[in-house]
């Protein structure tokens, strides 16, 4: 699919696409948004702006020569963002955005819901002015930016409610207890897969923010705002940076306290059986020896054999618990 935007007043304009029509009546276009193209609209592109348009292969590149690059008077960028965070189930695709002279060019394979949000903003004649490629872009950046810190936020709320039900869970019952902790386990793995994704994306934005700032005193092209923008957005993405960072060591927190309370119930049942077999083997000790079968044993013909053999195994069994209750072992 093809999508072609046209500046009308200071917001944009969607152009209808036709085939028919030749390409010069389509090259005054200022934003091309290109998903999941067909070769016959990587062409009309090519053809309005002299760009050759980057393949899928190429955008999945991750050295940074192939991802960020200049060539025939245009910027090649390409960022990973997410997408299907929705639903539960994000995946990082890659974004390429290709800037020349007023235009610009997205690439991309998937859906990204910032894509859809800035667009309904561009299309409002009451939203932000946006006359050049490099408002569109920075408008995209931002608004990728303000859905990763969305992302964060309710990361961070996550992670709050799973620190509450690592250390003041109130359910008492130890097989419950033990099935919590590790449902807890799965909800913190989840969340460390997030930020790793966030933060990557994070780190190919602030790149190509500042590859496109480099190239920016060279260009006369940029106006003061659009430098302005540009400098906000590489600040807001390391500040979120950081915070992804924080949220990180905030997670390998929770796993390694969530691991330690699996490892004390378990050692608490492992204590549960130890004391009983301390408490058990004194009396086991003393019914075995009368339960041998030798012809002299003088204890077998007392009259209160049975009940001293009796409190002595109870006695055995109450003394060496005493004894760990009172050393503090139990």
């Amino acid at each position: 699919m093809l999508k072609i935007y046209t500046v009308s007043g200071d917001h944009l304009a969607r152009l209808p696409v036709d085939p028919a029509v030749s390409s010069t009546d389509m090259s005054n276009g200022v934003w091309y948004d290109l998903i999941n193209p067909t070769r016959e609209e990587e062409h009309l592109v090519e053809q309005c702006l002299g760009i050759m348009v980057p393949t899928r292969d190429e955008m999945k590149d991750i050295e940074p020569s192939a991802r960020l690059y200049a060539e025939a008077d245009a910027e090649f960028m390409t960022a990973t963002v997410l997408s299907k965070i929705h639903e539960h189930d994000p995946v990082k695709v890659p974004v390429t955005f290709v800037l020349r002279g007023t235009a610009l060019v997205t690439i991309r394979y998937a859906e990204p819901m910032p894509f859809t949000t800035f667009e309904a903003l561009a299309l409002r004649s009451s939203g932000r002015p946006l006359t050049t490629g490099e408002h569109v872009m920075a408008g995209l950046l931002d608004a990728f930016i303000d859905r990763i810190a969305q992302v964060l936020e309710t990361t961070g709320e996550d992670l709050d409610a799973i620190s509450r039900e690592v250390f003041r869970s109130r359910i008492k019952s130890a097989n419950r207890k033990s099935r919590n902790l590790e449902g807890l386990i799965e909800k913190i793995g989840n969340k460390g897969d997030m930020l790793t994704l966030v933060r990557e994306s994070l780190i190919t934005i602030l790149r190509l923010t500042t590859f496109h700032q480099t190239r920016l005193p060279n260009a006369t092209r940029a106006p003061r705002d659009v430098r302005q923008d540009f400098k906000v957005l590489q600040r807001d993405a390391q500040a979120l940076a950081d915070h992804a960072g924080f949220l990180s060591n905030k997670v390998n927190f929770l796993l390694d306290a969530t691991l330690g309370l699996i490892n004390l119930e378990q050692n608490q049942i492992i204590k549960i059986f130890s004391v009983a077999a301390v408490v058990f083997l004194p009396p086991t000790l003393v019914a075995s020896i009368y339960g041998m079968n030798f012809q002299v044993m003088p204890e077998l013909n007392w009259h209160f054999g049975y009940p001293l053999a009796l409190l002595a195994m109870v006695a055995s069994a109450i003394l060496p618990y005493l004894f760990f209750k009172r050393r503090g072992w139990l």
